[in-house]
């Protein structure tokens, strides 16, 4: 005779499958004091590094303002200047040099990035090593915990979401601002703008706070991927570049500085290489005067010269991206090296 069982186990069963299944959601609980004082200094190490990869992430973004102003004023001028203007990238040069001389020349819009790069680079790392976090508490991680190239490409897609909010204004003033340079002057007539601030004066008055944020959607379209491919790229080269113990196949040593500046240096150009023309839309929409639409740009480049008019520019910017990228992640590096020695 078969055994069968009763209505009350069956719901005992039930009960312990939903307790169970509830105790799998709600976060645990510390059941001592010891227990307490652990999750909450490793709650303090977790916004600890957080605030490091910030403050670091601040310090290269100087880093990379200092050494590529200049290549990416060369680029802006090429995207939006019309056809005939410029020959080259170097004539652009040539010609900023001799109108304006060599600092105002190649440094015109250089306020708005150096007082918007501190927090923009800032934010960038920081969403960076938040958007870490996220991969290893939603996806399967390594046991030695390191992400794989593919998390860290998640991770680097999601560091550009919290980024556009402040680097959409700020492009926005520093474009207006190096393309107002190339502009030939009447005898008595002075810029449009002053400076930064007046750049942001006007377009608000013009068109309120959506006119100071044109091109946001265009900034996170190309931020997205490029982020994604920039820090993917960079974990990557920097693997390749970590001496491996030959025995355990395990990374050995700390890399040195020169490794790091050449997988800054090769981050950088895997970012552009995908979302240039992008970037030449977005810097087309930026400052355009009057309404514009993301499609009514694109197909104004194209109808003017197909898809080559899409990557003016496209030189200086990998070019900048070498010295600029390099420069990136080797302050972010010292950062932390220097903030290492003082807090730890």
């Amino acid at each position: 005779m078969s055994s069968t069982s009763s209505p009350s186990d069956a719901a005992a069963a039930a009960t312990q499958k939903l307790q169970d299944v509830v105790k799998d959601k709600l976060p645990n609980l510390p059941e001592s004091k010891a227990e307490l004082k652990a999750e909450a200094k490793a709650a303090a190490s977790g916004g600890l590094a957080q605030l490091r990869s910030f403050a670091a992430g601040g310090f290269g973004g100087v880093c990379a303002v200092v050494v590529g102003h200049p290549f990416d004023l060369v680029k802006v001028r090429l995207q939006t200047a019309e056809k005939g203007v410029y020959s080259s990238a170097i004539d652009v040069v040539r010609k900023s040099v001799a109108k304006d001389g060599l600092k105002r020349g190649l440094y015109a819009g250089v306020s708005a990035p150096l007082v918007g790069v501190t927090p923009m680079f800032a934010v960038s790392f920081w969403g960076y090593d938040l958007g870490k976090s996220i991969v290893r508490s939603t996806s399967t991680v390594a046991p030695d915990g390191n992400l794989s190239i593919a998390q860290i490409s998640a991770a680097g897609f999601f560091s550009a979401i919290p980024m556009t909010a402040i680097t959409a204004p700020f492009e926005r003033v520093k474009v207006i601002l190096q393309v107002q340079g190339q502009k030939t002057l009447a005898p008595g007539e002075k810029p449009k703008y002053s400076g930064g601030m007046d750049v942001v004066r006007q377009l608000y008055k013009e068109g309120g706070v959506r006119s100071v944020f044109r091109g946001s959607a265009a900034t996170l379209a190309r931020d997205g991927p490029g982020s994604a491919a920039y820090f993917a790229a960079y974990e990557y080269i920097k693997r390749k570049l970590t001496p491996i113990d030959p025995v355990t196949g395990e990374a050995s040593g700390k890399i040195s500085l020169t490794a790091i500046t050449c997988a800054g240096a090769a981050a950088g150009v895997a970012m552009w290489i995908p979302v240039f023309p992008i970037d030449t839309v977005k810097s087309r929409l930026q400052t355009a005067e009057g309404n514009v639409t993301i499609g009514g740009v694109v197909k104004g480049l194209y109808s003017k010269g197909g898809y080559k008019a899409f990557f003016p520019g496209f030189g200086p910017a990998l070019a900048r991206a070498v010295p600029a990228n390099a420069a990136t992640f080797l302050g972010v590096e010292l950062a932390h090296q220097a903030m290492n020695k003082v807090f730890n």
